[in-house]
């Protein structure tokens, strides 16, 4: 380890604010933020394991959604918090890196597991009389084991090439955790070819599932377009609108924020996108998914039922 600063006293989180006023009312907000969604994904991942009715392919790839999504905000808010109700903010040089690596990981994996939904929709629509076939649960499976192989890989990649940097001057980091952009800028190495490779393999880990939404939907509009009744239609187009609108917010924020130079970083817009996608989607994931179907509902309400009795 080459980082002097870094690797003796980790780094500094700036956090959400640095006004004292604000960082109560901060960690009420996002404490219950944090509650909200822990309860809501726990109760997707019981109703859809309770329910035999649920056990198809689109509920698989939501249940396991639910799980990265709670892996995934348990990696940022939890720490968040701590640093909320601290005067000294401070995370390890290997802390940082832990948290990053997973961050990643779990953010990618959730990318994936998007476009395997999209997919699952596509066959469903395009190809309803082989979709047991074409979606049977091993091809299930391997799509979510691929799903996480990638984005494990490509997070243990990004997490060695932070670790090549040397961070000599400032070690406080202008977020509220450990993402790649701010610490690029705090390190005193030359991060041109970092930046190159990072934005090289995020173009490939997070626009390959992107344009693979993409195009099922292109597909499924094409198909539906076709269908002659306008009853049939809206039948179609209702089974995609809670995967379309998880993926906006979550494909829109992320574009937002990671596929732009170095130099067009910008810390408050930055915070507010990597916001929506860390805390906001994971928590209205839930809501989204079970308020308009009717089958979430139906094995909400069973679940209710047995806890109950």
């Amino acid at each position: 380890i080459k980082n002097y600063s870094s690797s003796t006293s980790g780094f500094i989180l700036l956090g959400l604010s640095s006004n004292p006023q604000l960082q109560k009312p901060l960690f009420a907000i996002f404490f219950t933020m944090y509650l909200v969604t822990m309860m809501g994904n726990m109760l997707i991942i019981l109703a859809i394991r309770s329910d035999s009715r649920l056990h198809t392919p689109m509920y698989f790839f939501l249940s396991n959604l639910s799980f990265m999504d709670i892996c995934f905000t348990m990696v940022i808010v939890p720490k968040m918090l701590v640093n909320l109700q601290s005067e000294t903010k401070t995370i390890s040089y290997l802390g940082c890196l832990v948290q990053m690596y997973f961050f990643m990981a779990f953010g990618n994996t959730d990318s994936y597991l998007l476009a395997s939904m999209a997919i699952d929709r596509l066959v469903a629509i395009c190809n309803p009389f082989h979709y047991d076939v074409v979606m049977n649960p091993r091809r299930c499976l391997l799509m979510l084991l691929g799903s996480c192989t990638i984005s494990y890989l490509h997070a243990l990649l990004r997490v060695l090439l932070i670790s090549r940097l040397s961070f000599c001057a400032s070690h406080v980091i202008k977020h509220f955790f450990c993402d790649t952009q701010p610490v690029l800028k705090l390190s005193c190495s030359d991060t041109s070819s970092s930046q190159i490779v990072v934005m090289t393999e995020t173009l490939a880990v997070i626009v390959t599932p992107f344009l693979c939404v993409l195009f099922s939907y292109i597909r499924i509009i094409i198909t539906v377009l076709r269908i002659p009744s306008a009853a049939g239609r809206w039948k179609a187009f209702s089974t995609c609108g809670s995967h379309l609108t998880v993926v906006a917010l979550f494909y829109g924020s992320i574009i937002y924020v990671y596929f732009r130079p170095l130099s067009m970083y910008s810390v408050v817009k930055d915070r507010v996108a990597t916001v929506t996608y860390t805390v906001v989607t994971p928590m209205l994931n839930p809501f989204i998914y079970s308020l308009r179907n009717k089958d979430m509902k139906r094995g909400l309400g069973k679940l209710r039922d047995r806890i109950h009795s």
